[in-house]
């Protein structure tokens, strides 16, 4: 195999402007690059040549592995621009008029390996003295060799030619009927294939082994140990003609011939349970890949099965844990946890190309990744196939998710479970239906009026998301309660619309709660908050005109941490300086502000809250709840709070209200209803008790989950994966899709 290298291109160029040097001028420097004079004439000849003798040489002896069917060793000689930038293997490939550098002249005399033609007869003594004085000339092309297509993505819609698939390795397996055979060694059609290579070597067989030897092969091969004293003694005292037999079996069903058996799998897997490379950090729950693997041996589980919950076991069966751990098999493989900006892209194609390559050598017996950069040397693959079969992988990633690990188990206990619940949450959903609305009536009419005034109205948040992937869910008293995911640092972005205009000031209220430590109403690891920035912006709701940022003042708060974290600096812009409540936890806090002018549109206005928490590690407010008011500024903390939409609702005769506002207001009212509050206390209380997953963390692999975060400078996974000319993707051309 010819591998040639770049060489510079600049020792003949094909047309120069002249530059003329005055002969009264005889102290300059003589111009180093100047040409030789005869550079035309001798040029010329070097076509000519190259025309009626290199020409034929060169497309039967070299053409077809540089450059014609494939490009062997990055060199293609197809056109003069190619040969001269060479291949990889030599730094001097050709050199115009300078033979005795020009490294194919060596190969094709013999002088120096790799000799050439590859594997053919050496070219006669005029071919090459044809060549090198053509290389002596100039090395001048009259045309190229094959004119090629100009598209550089042409390679991308590449089709593999029908014939290609004869390859012997892609044919199916035929069926041979064993040779025939008496030899009393011969025991099984396998062993009758052995002997006739035996017999045709003129060999003969071992004889046949005593029991102790037998007894321990078959140890050793099944399950990797040897048997103990009481085992040997046994299987000599049993003169059954089953006794080999029932050894063989209970070795098949020994935990050990898992483990015994599973690592060779393990080897082409890649498995190790740490990322490799310098750093080689641990992968704490990549174990249970391999456990996977060693259970699906003692299972003896199907191939066909074992090979597609290793590939998309996420996908087939998401609620089977044996399934989810064998999709560790795509991020067995090595993977760097320092990465800079500038490896970000090229780091996930290294990745997918492990996923990708892995899955070609363990799963299909196919070098799939040698594709990655140009069309399989041997098999029927071309490039673009590797690039439509990687992007498979385009948004794969590992992960660490709690699995519950015995789901039927669990399934047993719930179902008895909710038994017993299920007539304690029928007496609540009773008393909801038969003697609320009654209640809320009764109460209506002695407590209305206490509402009618109300200052602070709650907002009806309608779209809320944490930058940081922590769960928001909304709470009956207008509250939304962060769990799940608490980052070291957040932003919170609500939404919220409303009718009333002239809105004079905000209310944030950062409420308490027993999930939180000491009651919160932070979420730091000591309760505390450490609010950076507090920003509005108000538009139309119908979207009439683009939203505007409503600028805030005057702030008040229930209490501050001073002297270094007050209120204020939620609202100063600075992106460290914040609000925070320490020593004060376990308490609802609130902090007020005033809007600089009045706000609010005629049709209807959107509301976007954003809460920055930038200052401390994890101090994120665990249970926001955002207030309006339109009552005259300066803003004050007292006054009564409210659900708006109870207020609009109240403010209607009780047969006038639509359906969705008598259930607004019943599910308002219900927290101050002692009976209900008695019921829903009972039925939270059994709830408790209810029975528990078995959850444990498993790295799997799959899509729309979080990524395990390494240190990198950037994205874990792009959403969209590119042919990379050469296998750089810096040199991307259209995206690939799976295919």
């Amino acid at each position: 195999m010819l591998r040639l290298s770049h060489a510079p291109a600049i020792a003949c160029l094909c047309c120069l402007t002249t530059v003329a040097i005055s002969a009264a001028e005889p102290a300059k420097k003589p111009n180093k690059f100047s040409l030789d004079p005869q550079h035309a004439e001798k040029m010329a000849a070097s076509e000519k040549l190259f025309a009626t003798q290199v020409r034929a040489v060169l497309t039967s002896q070299c053409l077809k592995c540089h450059g014609g069917e494939k490009t062997e060793s990055e060199f293609d000689l197809t056109t003069r621009e190619a040969l001269l930038e060479g291949g990889v293997y030599s730094d001097e490939v050709v050199v115009p008029g300078e033979t005795e550098r020009s490294f194919l002249l060596k190969t094709i005399t013999h002088a120096e390996d790799p000799q050439m033609p590859e594997g053919g007869k050496k070219l006669s003594d005029t071919e090459i003295a044809s060549i090198t004085r053509w290389i002596e000339l100039g090395a001048a092309y009259d045309k190229p060799l094959v004119e090629k297509n100009d598209d550089p993505a042409a390679w991308t819609r590449k089709q593999v030619d029908a014939s290609a698939r004869e390859h012997w390795s892609l044919q199916p397996l035929g069926k041979f009927a064993p040779p025939a055979s008496d030899h009393p060694w011969a025991k099984t059609p396998i062993d009758r294939f052995v002997l006739q290579k035996l017999q045709a070597q003129k060999l003969e067989p071992n004889p046949i082994a005593d029991k102790r030897t037998l007894l321990r092969r078959a140890y050793f091969d099944l399950i990797g140990l040897p048997p103990t004293p009481e085992e040997l003694q046994a299987f000599l005292a049993d003169d059954s003609r089953e006794a080999y037999e029932k050894v063989l079996d209970r070795l098949l069903a020994s935990p050990h011939f898992g483990e015994r058996w599973g690592r060779h799998w393990l080897d082409v897997a890649r498995f190790a349970e740490s990322h490799g490379f310098e750093q080689d950090y641990d992968r704490p729950y990549a174990f249970h890949f391999r456990d996977f693997v060693i259970e699906a041996f003692n299972r003896d589980l199907p191939y066909d099965q074992f090979v597609k919950w290793q590939l998309a076991g996420d996908e087939f069966e998401p609620q089977n844990p044996l399934a989810l751990k064998a999709t560790g098999f795509l991020g067995a493989g090595v993977f760097p946890t320092q990465i800079t900006a500038n490896e970000v892209e090229r780091t996930r194609y290294d990745a997918i190309d492990d996923m990708a390559a892995t899955t070609g050598t363990a799963m299909l017996g196919l070098t799939i990744g040698c594709a990655r950069c140009h069309d399989h040397k041997f098999d029927p693959i071309p490039q673009a196939d590797y690039y439509r079969f990687a992007a498979t992988f385009t948004t794969t990633v590992r992960s660490n998710q709690d699995v519950n690990l015995d789901p039927a188990a669990f399934a047993k206990a719930k179902s008895a479970f909710d038994v017993e619940h299920a007539p304690i949450a029928a007496e609540l959903a009773r008393f909801e239906r038969e003697e609320l609305p009654a209640r809320l009536a009764a109460w209506e009419r002695d407590h209305a009026q206490d509402f009618a005034g109300a200052k602070w109205l709650v907002l009806d948040v309608v779209e809320s998301k944490s930058a940081g992937g922590a769960t928001l869910t909304k709470q009956d008293d207008g509250s939304l309660l962060a769990s799940g995911t608490n980052p070291d640092f957040d932003t919170y972005t609500f939404v919220a619309t409303t009718s009333l205009k002239n809105i004079t000031g905000i209310r944030l209220e950062a409420l308490a709660h027993d999930s939180f430590v000491k009651g919160g109403p932070g979420r730091a690891t000591n309760g505390n908050i450490a609010l950076t920035n507090f920003r509005i912006t108000a538009q139309p709701a119908d979207g009439s005109a683009p939203p505007i940022e409503v600028k805030l003042q005057k702030p008040v708060a229930t209490f501050e941490q001073t002297p270094s974290l007050l209120v204020a600096y939620a609202i100063d812009g600075d992106k460290k300086s914040a609000w925070a409540l320490d020593p004060q936890f376990g308490k609802d806090h609130a902090a007020a502000f005033e809007t600089a002018t009045d706000i609010g549109f005629e049709q209807g206005t959107k509301l976007t809250f954003t809460l920055e928490f930038n200052n401390n590690h994890k101090h994120n407010i665990g249970r926001p709840r955002l207030s309006i008011t339109t009552a005259p500024r300066p803003a004050s903390l007292e006054g009564v709070t409210a659900n708006l939409a109870v207020v609009q609702a109240m403010q209607k005769p009780a047969d006038q209200r639509s359906a969705d506002e008598q259930a607004q207001l019943l599910k308002w009212y219900r927290q101050l209803d002692a009976e209900w509050q008695k019921r829903q206390a009972a039925a939270q209380a059994h709830l408790a008790t209810a029975p528990q997953p078995k959850l444990e963390k498993i790295m799997i692999c799959s899509e729309g989950v979080t990524p395990i975060r390494h240190h990198t400078q950037g994205a874990d996974f792009f959403n969209e994966f590119y042919f990379a000319n050469r296998g750089d993707c810096n040199k991307k051309q259209g995206i690939a899709t799976p295919s």
